[in-house]
């Protein structure tokens, strides 16, 4: 195997998309033979350079790991946090894997975690329409005519949100499917139709479910999970 450019050994490698280790290198978190390296157009040998990702070394021949995690409150869906405890906490195993994208501390439920980085990157691309499944407990009643205008699309933060899919289960509890993820984006929305969000759980994402995942337990997903998540990210036909 020739050289690479260091981005496209650690997507190879399944720590982060290429984008985000352009982001670890800057960071100064990347070591290539023991030094840090923050040069973005570094080149790398597989089979003569070591690579590490915070003290960690990085091999191109990991196998790839798929888990779902069932995330209580109180965790941050991030690898390394000071002062707080991270998702990774209550995952023990001996592969390096990464949250795709990100539940806040206060939120719950359904997690992705993988050290494959060319999935992390087109699960989370907004252009695959993965659905994200989300049940929400509001503080005040949100009225029938606002979760429509949630439905159709709110300007936040001077752009509107995509189409979403909303199905009102209580007085102040509702289920709403997203096709993007902004940040903190359920919680923005109630907010913006005058009420705030109590609880907010994660319960799909794609065609995995919390299904036989005990609040703070984990599982790999199953052959035909692991299957239709890679069958989805495949270009669909005549694109």
């Amino acid at each position: 195997m020739t050289s690479m450019r260091l981005q496209k050994y650690l997507s190879t490698a399944g720590v982060c998309s290429r984008r985000q280790g352009e982001k670890y290198m800057l960071g100064g978190r990347i070591r290539v033979n023991g030094k840090r390296v923050t040069e973005l157009g570094t080149r790398v040998d597989p089979k003569l350079d070591q690579v590490e990702v915070d003290g960690k070394a990085v091999a191109l021949n990991q196998k790839p790991v798929y888990i779902a995690l069932n995330k209580p409150k109180g965790y941050i869906a991030s690898c390394k946090q000071q002062n707080d405890k991270t998702v990774l906490d209550l995952i023990n195993i001996p592969q390096r894997v990464y949250p795709v994208g990100r539940l806040d501390k206060d939120s719950t439920g359904l997690l992705i975690l993988t050290n494959d980085g060319r999935v992390h990157h087109r699960l989370l691309h907004p252009s695959f329409d993965h659905e994200k499944e989300y049940e929400v407990t509001v503080a005040q009643a949100i009225a029938n005519g606002a979760l429509n205008k949630m439905e159709s699309g709110i300007i936040l933060m001077g752009k509107k949100t995509r189409p979403a899919t909303i199905k009102r289960i209580a007085a102040n509890r509702f289920r709403i499917i997203l096709k993007e993820g902004k940040n903190r984006q359920i919680r923005r929305m109630v907010r913006k139709v005058g009420s705030t969000v109590v609880d907010l759980k994660r319960i799909r994402f794609s065609n995995i479910t919390l299904s036989g995942i005990n609040d703070g337990q984990w599982r790999f997903l199953t052959e035909t999970e692991e299957k239709d998540i890679l069958q989805s990210l495949e270009p669909k036909t005549g694109e």
